[in-house]
């Protein structure tokens, strides 16, 4: 029966990665990490959302629809929901047609950038929903 050794260099080694993650860890202090986090833009009411578009495959309350997620630079939403609880504000934002037109629009820019005028949006506080906020009423810029 062989016993598994641990070696003189081994060990060294073992000691000298566990120094050097140890010392990168403080290098960065907290002040730093808050800094480097851009500074959310500010989302108005009839301000233009742009960025990638996902499908979402979602069965909210039992029915299947269409959703879409929008994947922007972080935003901060018209008060009274700010941030939405988050240290940037929202970056990725969920968005819902409302009837089968809206869904037929979106659905030819899938994996494409594109750009919605925003006339309601808020933070996403149901469950089930994948974003950080949901926008119910916008219309499509070309």
């Amino acid at each position: 029966m062989t016993q598994p050794r641990l070696t003189l260099s081994t060990i060294a080694a073992l000691a000298l990665t566990l120094v050097a993650s140890g010392v990168s860890a403080q290098d960065s202090p907290q002040g730093a990490t808050q800094a480097a986090l851009p500074k959310p833009t500010a989302l108005r009411v009839g301000d233009i959302l742009s960025g990638e578009l996902n499908a979402l495959k979602t069965r909210a309350k039992g029915t299947k629809g269409p959703v879409y997620q929008l994947v922007s630079d972080p935003r901060r939403l018209p008060a009274p929901s700010g941030l939405c609880n988050l240290e940037n504000g929202p970056e990725t934002f969920q968005i819902v047609p409302a009837d089968d037109a809206q869904a037929a629009q979106l659905k030819s820019h899938r994996g494409k950038q594109v750009a919605l005028k925003v006339s309601s949006v808020a933070c996403a506080n149901e469950p089930g929903q994948m974003s950080e906020a949901v926008v119910t009423k916008w219309s499509l810029v070309k």
